[in-house]
């Protein structure tokens, strides 16, 4: 008599389900790692005395950055790591280099607030980037709620550029950079709102003129990038401002805390 135990018996066999392996997307978070090189090299170029290469590698950071999130979604490889590797990638890049970057090449000549104002940057740089990842869901997604972390870093590595393509020792503006720290800062943990341009359709159509005006502003860059660039970003940090004065004047809501639903996807810009 064959034991009921006999392990042949199709009862006693066990079904194994393989789970499927998790991966990691190689080529979003390949631009991520560009981005967050763009900042390591930044600091190792600001150790060197070379600010204005340090600069330059911010600037790259944050065009890489602004890369990652669509490749994901036009590619579809978004994940939670993805994510993850954004937020860290954005604090090396946004929060710590140019705090670094700015008290090696200024603010240490000013001591112990010199070490304190690249530590609010940095401090927060990192708040802001926490709070962009909690209220994702509840934000009116044409606008940021508080100045953008890459916006910031702008800011901070525009001046200095400027500043040395103008053969501007950085001691002789610590104060001014000082003002520049703190300003950029605390402006990215306010609730001030800034546009996002998220609701700007790339893939559709648009009339001649705006090419036009592309490539005019390609044009204007090119005659003087550190005074231009720095410009535009001096624009747009101070551009939430006058959009929360502009609606409070009009008794309109200042608050980008929203209940819609049908609004674009906000990514890759924290």
């Amino acid at each position: 008599m064959q034991d009921v135990n006999d392990s042949d018996s199709p009862d006693s066999e066990e079904v194994v389900i393989k789970k499927p392996r998790k991966g990691i997307y190689v080529l979003p978070n390949l631009f991520t790692l560009a981005a967050l090189f763009g900042g390591f090299y930044a600091v190792i170029m600001a150790i060197n005395g070379q600010f204005s290469l340090a600069a330059m590698g911010i600037f790259c950071a944050m065009v890489l950055d602004s890369l990652d999130g669509r490749v994901a979604r036009m590619t579809n490889t978004q994940s939670a790591f993805g994510e993850q590797m954004d937020s860290l990638s954005d604090m090396v890049s946004f929060g710590a280099a140019p705090a670094i970057i700015s008290y090696v090449w200024a603010l240490q000549g000013l001591g112990r607030w010199g070490w304190i104002a690249a530590f609010v940057y940095c401090a927060c740089a990192a708040l802001r980037l926490a709070r962009f990842n909690v209220n994702t869901a509840v934000v009116d997604k044409r606008y940021f709620q508080g100045l953008p972390s890459p916006a910031a870093a702008a800011l901070m590595a525009g001046f200095i550029w400027l500043m040395t393509d103008q053969g501007i020792k950085g001691p002789s503006v610590a104060w001014p950079m000082f003002v520049l720290a703190l300003y950029s800062g605390l402006t990215m943990v306010t609730n001030v709102p800034f546009y996002s341009f998220k609701d700007l359709h790339l893939k559709k159509s648009v009339p001649f003129a705006v090419i036009v005006l592309i490539v005019l502003g390609i044009a204007v860059i090119n005659i003087d990038p550190p005074i231009v660039i720095f410009g535009v970003f001096v624009l747009y940090g101070v551009s939430g401002y006058i959009l929360y004065f502009w609606r409070k004047a009009k008794g309109q809501q200042t608050s980008v805390i929203s209940t819609s639903k049908d609004e674009p996807d906000e990514r890759g810009l924290h």
